[in-house]
């Protein structure tokens, strides 16, 4: 087993070499992370895939990134954040809630990213969202960024931000609400906890769904059960796939990088 290693990691994402501390770097990283390793809902079994806080780092590096299986956000943020510390970054572990988190799990320790220091600008980085998201770090700032065709804000709340995204012929939506507050892994314990009721009970039929994100040159790709958007240059084409050769096609797509 392959245990978690700069060099490595860094070779798998096309970015061998990589070592600098600085903006050009991490924008590197964090495109090249999106491209080479997909967000996969079905790289871990079911009762593997609820361990979020004592997560056995080497495994995980093993399965998600030697050979390139990806994971959910809890995997590949977790990776993204220890290999970025190593290579001398300030990088503080975040938490965020998804729409669809809120409604499954109800809390809002529930989406994990991080949150990247240079030259005292701040920064959200995240290799670990499914899709549609923005591509490279996003300052936390009031000002709108543009990238590959979309648009991003953050709108300040009450407690942190709701991080929207506009597409080019579309209006503004959520991507996911957080706070700037540092955490810790143990922070994750109650969406843990809450994983494994769910896996535990069988009775339910959404105990693991299709949920599949991959980047590419100008856009991403992403799956969700049957529904399959591809974002390209900002612009959204979504559809419904209702032939089972044809969705097993595009997870393989996904997943292998072979999107033609």
């Amino acid at each position: 087993m392959n245990v978690f290693d700069v060099s490595t990691y860094l070779r798998r994402i096309g970015c061998a070499g990589a070592t600098g501390v600085d903006l050009e770097t991490v924008r590197w990283l964090q495109k090249s992370h999106l491209m080479a390793i997909p967000y996969s809902s079905l790289a871990y079994g079911l009762e593997a895939a609820v361990d979020v806080v004592d997560l056995d780092e080497d495994a995980v590096f093993e399965t998600s990134i030697a050979q390139g299986r990806g994971g959910a956000c809890y995997h590949l943020n977790r990776l993204f954040h220890r290999l970025l510390t190593e290579l001398g970054y300030d990088v503080t572990p975040l938490a965020g809630s998804t729409t669809e988190g809120r409604e499954t799990f109800g809390t809002e320790v529930e989406h994990m990213f991080n949150l990247v220091t240079l030259e005292g600008v701040r920064w959200l980085v995240d290799v670990g969202y499914p899709g549609p998201t923005y591509l490279e770090p996003l300052p936390v700032t009031a000002a709108v960024q543009t990238q590959y065709g979309s648009q991003f804000r953050l709108v300040p709340q009450e407690s942190g931000y709701a991080l929207q995204r506009r597409g080019a012929v579309t209006r503004w939506s959520g991507v996911y609400t957080f706070t700037t507050e540092p955490r810790q892994w143990s922070d994750w314990k109650e969406l843990e906890d809450n994983f494994r009721a769910l896996v535990g009970d069988t009775g339910r039929g959404d105990r693991q769904e299709v949920l599949c994100g991959r980047a590419f040159g100008h856009g991403q790709v992403f799956l969700r059960q049957r529904r399959y958007l591809t974002v390209r240059d900002g612009r959204e084409q979504v559809r419904t796939i209702t032939d089972d050769d044809e969705h097993r096609a595009l997870v393989d797509h996904v997943l292998s990088g072979e999107l033609g």
